[in-house]
């Protein structure tokens, strides 16, 4: 999990003037910049070593070295992107807009891979499997992924909520308390709503977790713990595909990791869930 290249990518709006000349001079030659000395990176950008230095700690690096260390990684396993994965066009055959969708989200889910913590995935599993109640907020397509995690965290006989109206939702986060957990879920972590709530769950000393893109964003300031995500979302394919796909990729480890460790005490509620659900299909007894 380095996903060097696609922090930068992804974290290039956030940055100050000074560390955007760097993560730009970083995107266009790699390959050379892990070979570089700081000195000889800062000469390169016209800027110096302290601006390096603030952006690899803004990507979340401990210094310059670890920087080079992951940009190695990078290159070495040809991290940027061998396939190219291009925008359906205007006119496109079905099978070439078969093949582009298919191939953005399987970029979405690869690439989220490499950017995802394990340290704050650990601390995010260990915090709901602790949780009396786990409540999950979001908006538009956020919020089908929202009621998704409601219906898999339920199986296990996990307390938590879901709902569709922000009114609703704000209501519940104030009902929240110490112990609980909420996961707000915002690719861009800038949904007005979401970050309302937000703020309304964070006075009542829930653990806030939160699934967003990498980099800052206003969300992540009001997060315990946040699971970042990637996604290509432009031209037609912009109505939240491959962010959908990587936040539900996110759930999806959540639960099956808190499942996992749990399994003794959720089995016989998985055993339930299970019979349950035959009985709503036709025929089921």
């Amino acid at each position: 999990m380095t996903g060097c290249c696609l922090k930068i990518k992804e974290s290039l709006n956030g940055l100050t003037k000074k560390e955007k000349l760097v993560a730009e001079y970083v995107l266009k030659f790699p390959s050379e910049v892990s070979k570089m000395s700081i000195d000889e990176l800062a000469k390169a950008c016209v800027t110096s070593p302290s601006s390096v230095v603030r952006l690899c700690k803004s990507l979340g690096y401990a210094g310059y070295k670890d920087f080079c260390r992951m940009l190695t990684a990078d290159v070495s396993a040809n991290r940027e992107e061998d396939i190219v994965y291009e925008d359906v066009r205007p006119g496109d055959d079905l099978p070439s807009i078969a093949r582009s969708v298919s191939m953005g989200n399987v970029k979405a889910i690869e690439s989220t891979l490499q950017i995802l913590s394990p340290e704050q995935l650990e601390m995010a599993v260990n915090a709901i499997s602790e949780a009396s109640r786990v409540d999950f907020y979001g908006v538009g397509s956020s919020c089908l992924v929202a009621m998704d995690a409601h219906n898999k965290f339920v199986r296990i006989n996990k307390t938590c909520n879901a709902n569709a109206d922000p009114h609703v939702q704000i209501l519940s986060a104030t009902t929240l308390k110490k112990g609980d957990v909420a996961v707000f879920i915002s690719y861009s972590g800038e949904t007005r709503d979401i970050l309302t709530i937000a703020d309304v769950a964070k006075k009542t000393s829930a653990t806030i977790i939160s699934i967003t893109k990498y980099g800052k964003n206003s969300l992540i300031t009001l997060s315990d713990i946040c699971l970042s995500t990637f996604s290509t979302e432009n031209l037609i394919r912009s109505g939240a595909m491959s962010s959908r796909v990587s936040q539900l990729t996110i759930i999806d480890i959540l639960y099956t990791a808190v499942a996992s460790k749990n399994y003794e005490k959720v089995k016989p509620y998985l055993d339930k869930s299970r019979f349950a659900a035959g009985r709503m299909r036709a025929g089921g007894k």
